[in-house]
């Protein structure tokens, strides 16, 4: 239920705004003065900038005193923009969540964070941000994930997902890719509040129209809340006069807007009323006002408007979304209110001192608690309003580690990873109901089509299946609260976003979920950012990129993925795999799914590929013991393959798709009197850890460098791969031998498989004249 503003429980109305005014000051200047005691106070030997941002948090602290000091239930949660993080500090010191002292590490290292973060401060953060777009789309998910959990495991409770984005951060194209999609329309808790301060990082922005962007959100099913004027200048409007000062403002273009603030109250009787009709009318209004009443109205906006802010937050709509576009003055408060390069300015010392006497603060004494009266008790009273118990985490189930069954025949990774699904869902009915696979418009090609049919796909109501009786539907989309798919549209960005954030609540709600998203493994970079950024919030989940590389080759240059190999090896949190047979695939992904859900726990990424592979060249041993070995191996990063007779004159490390063509250069190089090993990789990003680790650069265990990579065999190495050739190339380093690596460093084209191997250097052929260069035979 949304409080009625009109009084309050607490107080009367005006005694209400009197105490939050007298807040709203406070968190103002301890926003100011955290950023500059980090910049001024605290020493700093190297020189180099700290920075922070003033400004940004002076235009947030109406918004945030309101929603914090008033609205806030303990079940909400509040994504705060990341300029905005000294705010957001100063609102958890006055509820007594972070003590005086901890104001003073702003960017120091082990202290506050430069932008909120879950996982690195000290105070409470729901929601990690600092990279645009991210933090804005964040709740979207966030609240999406919490019904999904609410629906299957009771206990996640209700409550509203708020975002604070500044204006030119709706500039990012994931806002509006999120925006759109058909399954956020009916997420009525969710709540953006715009910081419409008509500024970015370098400028006024020339043509920001609120107009149109109000129009954008309503095409899209969301309630829109203007607050454009606040109280004095509402008032003005109804005076002789009046009208006209409406419309100049209205009418006005920002640069000029944004001029106003910096004049003096003489350059404003010239400047307000303009050179057109509405000039005298307004000298009139104008002559009317004192020097302090025309400087306070002219930036007498609604974002800073405490009444205006409370009863907008009371006319919210909880049926579909809601975005409050909130007029402000970006530095409001500050010396530099207004000023098109105010982004990063500090005050002065004098301005600062000055700040201090305007907000009954002290500056020989920063961190000075609130006098006792009505705005200290509020503090005190909302502090124990928004305290929330501990979250009582849940272990996630089990998952088994093998199905105990050797796949035979021909068959690809990627079909191995379906089938993977709907055997966990017979083995461990436990943990397969933990599961839920996101994927964008792809998971018919991405055979994900067993396990959708037998699961169902999520949504918040039940819908009817018009082809339910069709005989020739393949594809059953079986739509209801209990499914475990979630069908997003083609937008990679909020793929990983709700990844991320599924892949989250274990720690926001004690229930741990084993989030897998699948996507077209060519596009992963360009999801890269969000997933990465969601990994570091403390979001725990399985990314799948299928099918991948060049051996995807029909499909052209445009679908063939290079880069992404490296890139989990690269990305911190992450266990990266590229299985080369149906049997690792299956092993990698139980092993993958047993690192969610908790505190100890990390993501993973998957590579895997289309192309058909007898799966007899995979030798899995039929003792249990050593099948046993074998999977360990394999989940550990590598293992031995072949072994030749004696001692090896070269090794083919090869991983994925490529372990076919190693596997016929051993029998051509054997016919040459080469004797050669095949090593299988299946995740460099482990090998790498491993031989950080031995130089005492990590804690990852070594042991599989052992097994896979034994000195006594240790001989010159061929690295193969369906990707960038330097993924593999520090194997080199296991023992110091010549390495040449092989793989794709080029955009490919069309073409049969043999002809694109052969255009990149990495066939059959190529393996072997790289070994027999190394090798200095004839």
């Amino acid at each position: 239920m949304v409080p009625d503003t009109t009084t309050s429980p607490r107080t009367g109305r005006q005694e209400l705004l009197t105490a939050l005014g007298e807040i709203e000051q406070r968190v103002l200047w301890l926003s100011a003065a955290t950023i500059d005691h980090a910049n001024r106070v605290r020493p700093n030997p190297t020189g180099l900038k700290v920075g922070g941002h003033q400004a940004s948090c002076a235009s947030m602290v109406s918004i945030m005193t309101t929603l914090w000091f008033h609205e806030l239930t303990a079940d909400d949660r509040v994504s705060v923009k990341p300029h905005a993080s000294p705010a957001l500090h100063a609102v958890n010191h006055l509820l007594g969540e972070l003590p005086a002292e901890a104001l003073t590490t702003l960017r120091s290292f082990g202290g506050l964070q430069s932008y909120p973060s879950r996982t690195k401060d000290p105070d409470p953060v729901d929601y990690s941000t600092g990279s645009v777009g991210i933090g804005a789309t964040a709740p979207i998910w966030g609240a999406l994930a919490r019904r999904y959990v609410e629906g299957r495991f009771p206990g996640a409770g209700t409550g509203r997902q708020y975002a604070l984005l500044g204006d030119a951060e709706l500039d990012e194209g994931a806002c509006w890719e999120a925006v759109q999609d058909p399954m956020v329309a009916g997420l009525g808790e969710v709540v953006w509040i715009v910081d419409l301060n008509r500024q970015s990082l370098d400028r006024v922005v020339p043509a920001l129209s609120a107009e149109r962007l109000a129009g954008m959100f309503e095409a899209a099913g969301w309630q829109v809340l203007t607050l454009k004027y606040g109280e004095q200048l509402t008032e003005l409007f109804s005076r002789p006069g009046g009208e006209a000062l409406r419309t100049r403002l209205d009418t006005m273009g920002n640069p000029e807007y944004q001029r106003l603030l910096r004049c003096t109250p003489a350059e404003l009787r010239d400047r307000l009323p303009g050179t057109g009709s509405t000039r005298e009318p307004l000298e009139r209004l104008v002559a009317t006002l004192d020097d302090d009443a025309l400087h306070s109205a002219v930036r007498n906006l609604g974002g800073h408007d405490l009444g205006a802010l409370l009863d907008a937050y009371a006319a919210i709509d909880d049926t579909r979304p809601t975005v409050i576009l909130a007029y402000t003055v970006k530095g409001r408060g500050l010396h530099s209110e207004g000023h098109p390069q105010n982004h990063s300015s500090l005050l002065t010392r004098d301005q600062l001192a000055d700040l201090a006497t305007r907000t009954g603060a002290d500056p020989d004494d920063p961190w000075r608690p609130l006098p006792d009266g009505a705005a200290a008790r509020l503090c005190a009273e909302r502090a124990e309003e928004l305290r929330r118990p501990p979250v009582g985490r849940i272990a996630p189930p089990p998952v088994p580690t093998d199905f105990g069954r050797t796949p035979g025949g021909t068959g690809t990774t990627q079909q191995a990873f379906g089938r993977a699904l709907l055997d966990l869902s017979r083995s461990a009915p436990e943990a397969a109901a933990r599961v839920v696979t996101v994927s964008p418009d792809v998971s018919s090609s991405t055979n994900l089509g067993g396990w959708l049919n037998k699961v169902g796909v999520w949504s918040p109501t039940e819908r009817v299946d018009w082809f339910a009786d069709d005989a020739e539907t393949i594809l059953h989309w079986r739509e209801n609260p209990t499914g475990q798919h979630v069908e997003l549209g083609i937008a990679e960005t909020n793929l990983v976003g709700l990844l991320g954030e599924l892949g989250a609540t274990w720690s926001r709600w004690g229930q741990p979920l084993l989030p897998i998203g699948i996507m077209y493994d060519p596009f992963v970079n360009r999801a890269l950012e969000p997933w990465q950024f969601g990994i570091y919030a403390g979001g725990q989940s399985l990314l799948v990129g299928t099918p991948s590389g060049v051996t995807l080759a029909p499909e052209g240059g445009a679908h063939q993925s290079i880069t992404t190999p490296s890139l989990g090896l690269e990305q911190p949190g992450c266990t990266t795999w590229e299985p080369a047979f149906a049997q690792d695939a299956e092993w990698c992904v139980l092993a993958a799914l047993s690192l969610l859900g908790r505190p100890d726990g990390g993501s993973a990424y998957l590579r895997l590929s289309t192309r058909p592979v007898d799966q007899s060249l995979a030798a899995v041993p039929a003792d249990p013991a050593a099948r046993e070995r074998r999977r360990r191996q394999a989940v550990a990063g590598a293992y031995g393959l072949r072994r030749a007779e004696g001692t090896p004159d070269v090794t083919l490390a090869a991983m994925g798709a490529m372990v076919p063509e190693a596997l016929a250069a051993v029998d051509r190089l054997a016919s040459l009197g080469v004797a050669a090993d095949v090593v299988c990789v299946t995740s460099p990003g482990l090998l790498f850890r491993a031989t950080q680790a031995r130089r005492g650069l990590d804690d990852a265990p070594q042991w599989v460098l052992d097994q896979a990579f034994p000195a006594d065999r240790a001989a010159p190495l061929v690295t193969l791969l369906d990707g960038h050739p330097h993924t593999l190339a520090f194997l080199g380093t296991v023992h110091n031998t010549p390495v040449t690596p092989l793989g794709v460093t080029h955009f490919g084209q069309s073409g049969a498989l043999d002809e694109v191997y052969r255009h990149h250097g990495i066939d059959t052929e190529s393996v072997v004249r790289a070994a027999l260069d190394l090798t200095h035979r004839p």
